[in-house]
Parts: structure tokens; sequence; C-alpha cells
């Protein structure tokens, strides 16, 4: 590929994914996107994305190729290999001579061995000093990553990173959107039962409200559920 088509490339590909990030996106289908263009347009074989479960456990979250092979390389039981020393470093790391490789990472360089690739290139998801998981290219041609393609690399798993950090945010937002809504919806509730009690119990609100905490504290229950359940009563 010409230097001029490899540019055009990744304009185009920065500009799909930008495209691709509006609100309510798919962040998978996202990273799906990435993984195939990263393998498009720097000739690897293959692609991975990695990120930690909420057990810190590096799994695949997105890969051009769904061969069990490449998904057991990528993770090999989180133990070892460029996948994971670059996401615990935080700095990319460049493998061109895996037959040199294997007293570092002796289980991953035989997997390498089995599966043909000749050259990998991992780089972390980081935004300042957070690391969020790893993108690794894997190439079975002798021409390993050149330093341009490496840093056009970078730039596209910078993108990864924004897409994941800010649906993340979206989602966080959006949930502490229902939380607030939650609490509006049950301090009116709260309201209303503390009028059916003070006017059948005959004390004024703050009484009431007592009486309400009171119950939901002994019957180890929300006070918006014991608000409800005053409210039925009265109606029934």
């Amino acid at each position: 590929m010409t230097s001029t088509s490899r540019e055009k490339d990744l304009v185009d590909t920065f500009v799909e994914l930008a495209d691709t990030m509006v609100s309510g996106y798919d962040i998978v289908d996202l990273l799906y996107l990435l993984v195939s263009r990263c393998a498009e347009t720097f000739g690897a074989a293959d692609a991975g994305i990695l990120l930690p479960d909420a057990q810190g456990s590096l799994e695949v979250v997105a890969s051009t190729s769904e061969r069990r092979q490449l998904i057991s390389l990528l993770q090999l039981d989180a133990e070892q290999g460029p996948c994971l020393d670059a996401y615990h470093s935080g700095q990319p790391v460049t493998v061109d001579d895996f037959a040199a490789i294997h007293e570092r990472w002796p289980r991953f360089a035989d997997a390498v061995g089995e599966l043909g690739y000749q050259w990998m290139h991992a780089i972390p998801l980081r935004l300042r000093e957070e690391v969020i998981g790893s993108l690794n290219l894997f190439g079975d041609t002798p021409d390993a990553l050149s330093a341009e393609d490496a840093l056009a690399a970078r730039g596209l798993a910078d993108i990864a990173t924004i897409g994941i950090l800010h649906e993340r945010a979206f989602r966080e937002s959006d949930l502490a959107r229902t939380q607030l809504q939650h609490a509006l919806d049950s301090r009116v509730v709260i309201e209303q039962a503390k009028g059916v009690l003070s006017h059948s119990h005959g004390v004024d609100m703050e009484e009431a409200f007592r009486l309400l905490r009171e119950q939901a504290r002994s019957t180890q229950r929300k006070l918006a559920d014991v608000a409800r359940d005053v409210i039925a009563d009265a109606i029934r």
C-alpha cells in the first residue's frame, strides 16, 4: 500500500469513527469497526481489543477473527504476553522477533508460533494516567509495523479510549438522571404518606415523618416503599 493510500485510509477511518460516535452509539460496534480498520490499514493479519471485566481480568471485547486460537492468544489466561504488558505498563510493546522472546513469554511464544504471526504491536488504551485496555495488532508478513504506522495506530487507540470513556460517562450520567428522578418521585410519595399519617394519627407533619422513618428502619425497608404501603392502606 502506498503512503498516499495509507493516509487516505487513515483519514477515512477517523471520519467514520467520529461519525459513529453519536448519542446513544453502540460501543461494541465501534470497537469492531476499529479493529477491522486497523487490520486493513496497517496490513495486520488480525487485531483485537482487550478490556478488563468487573473482576479485573482481561477479556476480548472485539477482534477481527472469532477463531478460538486468536481469542486464547489475546487473553492467554491473563498471565503473560505483550497484551498484558502494554496494559499494565501503559506503554506500547512491539515484538518483531518471536524466536527471541521465548524466555520472556514462553506460553505466548508457543501460541504465536502455531498461528504463524511474525510481528505484534500492543498499544495501551490510555487517557493520561488511566489505562482501560489494549489494542493489539498481529502481522504474518516479514515487515513489522513502521514507526509512522505505530504512531497512527496510537491515534486510533486514542479514539477507542475516548469512545469507551465517553460511553461510560454517558451511561453513568444516565444512571444519575434515573436516580435523581427516582428520588424526586419517592419524595412525592413520602409527602403524600406524611399527609395520610398526619390526618389518621392526629399529629403534625414532622411527627408523621418520624413515624414513617421509624417503620422503615424497624422493617429494614426503603422509606418510599413504606410510604406507598401507607397510601395503599389509606385507599383501601
